[in-house]
C-alpha cells in the first residue's frame, strides 16, 4: 500500500490578513517535505467558493507549481469536477497535458461529479450530471492519444480535432474517478479507471462492501483505447503524534469532527448523507441527492444525546458546544477508519487498509485547526517511522 499525501488547502476562521497567501506557502513547505520522505502522491481537489473548507479553486496553478519545487512525489487532481458547465473536457485534457509535461510526466488524473452550492453557481443540471462525468472519462484518453477527435452527443458536441500538447505518460496519465456510492464504484470498475474512495468516520465494513462493487464493475470492463487502472486508493485523516498525550493535545480529532461538519454547511448537501456514511449506510445514488439546498435544510436533528459517540460529538459541536479533547480523542480511537494516535496505532490502523487491498491510502495530514507545525511533525513522523514499512 502505497501513502500519499492529500490536501483541501483548508483554513477555517478566524483569519490573519494574510492567512491566504500564508495557506499556500505552508502547502509548498508540507508538499516539499512530502517529497523528500517519500511519500508517493500529492493530491488535491477542486472546489469553488468554500470558505474555510478549501481554497484549492484553481488546483492546476498550484500542481504546476510544485511540479518545480519537487524531484519525485506524483500529483493527483482528485478530482477535476466533470460536469461540462465547470469544465470543458477540452481544457481538462489541455490542463492536465500540461501539468504532466511540467512534471515530467508525474500525474494522476481523477474526475469527478461535484454537487451543492458547486452546482448551483455553475448552474449544472445535476440529472445528466452523472452521464457528463461518464462521458469525460471516454473522452481523455482518445483526446491524449488520437490525432484526431471528435465527439458528439446529446449532452456536447466536439467538432473534428487535434488536442494538444500530449502528456508525457504513455499512453496516458492513470484516470481516476471519485466514488461515493454503489453505483458509482460499479461505474468506475466498468470504465477501467481506478476508483478514489473516503471513508473519515464511517466503518471499514462500509469500505470492503464498496470494494466488492468496484470489483464487480471491473469484471465487466471492456476498456476501448486506453489502459485500465484498477487500483484502489481511499481518502482519510491521518495524524500521527509521538505519544498518544500528544495526540490529544493536538486537537486532531476535533479537528476531523469539524471538518466532518463543515463539508455540508459550505457545500449545503444534507447533513444526513454523510451522518448515515458514519452509521455504516452507503450513500443514496439519486442523480440529484447531493444538489443544493436550503442553508436551513442542512442540519434537520441535531440529537444531543444521539446513542453513537462519534455522531452526538458532531451534533454538540455544530450546536456550538464546547468539546472535552480527551473525550473526543477516545470516540474517534477505536474507529478503524481515522488513524490519529502514535506511531503503534497508526500502524495496526494502516494495517487494516491495506488488508481491505487499499492500493493507495491518500492521507488527508492538514485538516481544520491543526496548526502548521504539527502538520510537519506528523508528516516527519509518519514518513519516518511508517512509511518504509509500507512501501516496501
Amino acid at each position: 500500500m502505497i501513502l500519499d499525501v492529500f490536501s483541501e488547502l483548508q483554513r477555517p476562521a478566524p483569519f490573519a490578513p494574510d492567512h491566504e497567501a500564508r495557506l499556500l506557502a505552508e502547502a509548498v513547505e508540507q508538499a516539499q517535505l512530502a517529497d523528500r520522505l517519500g511519500f508517493g502522491c500529492w493530491w488535491t481537489v477542486e472546489h469553488h467558493g468554500a470558505v474555510e473548507f478549501s481554497y484549492s479553486s484553481a488546483p492546476e496553478l498550484i500542481l504546476a507549481a510544485l511540479s518545480q519545487r519537487t524531484e519525485r512525489i506524483r500529483f493527483g487532481h482528485s478530482g477535476v469536477l466533470a460536469p461540462f458547465r465547470i469544465n470543458h473536457p477540452l481544457r481538462v485534457a489541455e490542463r492536465g497535458a500540461w501539468i504532466d509535461l511540467l512534471s515530467n510526466g508525474r500525474l494522476e488524473m481523477g474526475l469527478a461529479r461535484s454537487g451543492g452550492t458547486e452546482w448551483e453557481a455553475f448552474g449544472v443540471d445535476a440529472d445528466t450530471s452523472r452521464e457528463q462525468l461518464r462521458e469525460a472519462l471516454c473522452m481523455l484518453p482518445r483526446m491524449w492519444t488520437q490525432d484526431s477527435f471528435k465527439w458528439e452527443s446529446p449532452h456536447l458536441v466536439i467538432p473534428e480535432r487535434n488536442v494538444v500538447p500530449k502528456p508525457l505518460q504513455k499512453p496516458h496519465p492513470p484516470l481516476w474517478q471519485t466514488c461515493t456510492s454503489p453505483e458509482s464504484f460499479e461505474m468506475a470498475g466498468e470504465l477501467g479507471v481506478g476508483a478514489l474512495a473516503t471513508t473519515l468516520l464511517s466503518p471499514l465494513a462500509l469500505l470492503a462492501e464498496l470494494f466488492a462493487h468496484y470489483r464487480a464493475g471491473l469484471a465487466r470492463c471492456r476498456p476501448a483505447g486506453h489502459f485500465v487502472n484498477d487500483r484502489r486508493a481511499v481518502f482519510t485523516f491521518l495524524h500521527c503524534a509521538e505519544t498518544r498525550r500528544a495526540a490529544i493535545a493536538s486537537r486532531a480529532a476535533e479537528a476531523a469532527l469539524w471538518f466532518v461538519n463543515a463539508a455540508p454547511v459550505v457545500f449545503r448537501v444534507p447533513r444526513s448523507v454523510w451522518i448515515d456514511a458514519i452509521r455504516g449506510q452507503a450513500q443514496a445514488n439519486a442523480p440529484g441527492a447531493t444538489r443544493a439546498v436550503a442553508a436551513a435544510q442542512v442540519a434537520t436533528d441535531l440529537d444531543l444525546d444521539d446513542p453513537v459517540p462519534v455522531v452526538r460529538l458532531l451534533n454538540r459541536q455544530l450546536a456550538g458546544h464546547t468539546l472535552d479533547p480527551l473525550e473526543v480523542y477516545e470516540a474517534l480511537e477505536p474507529l478503524e477508519s481515522v488513524i490519529v494516535g502514535d506511531v503503534d496505532l497508526c500502524r495496526r490502523k494502516l494495517r487494516r487498509y491495506a488488508e481491505l487491498g487499499t492500493d493507495r491510502l491518500m492521507c488527508l495530514m492538514q485538516f481544520g485547526t491543526l496548526r502548521h507545525e504539527h502538520v510537519m511533525r506528523s508528516l516527519r513522523l509518519a514518513g519516518e517511522a511508517l512509511l518504509p514499512e509500507f512501501s516496501a
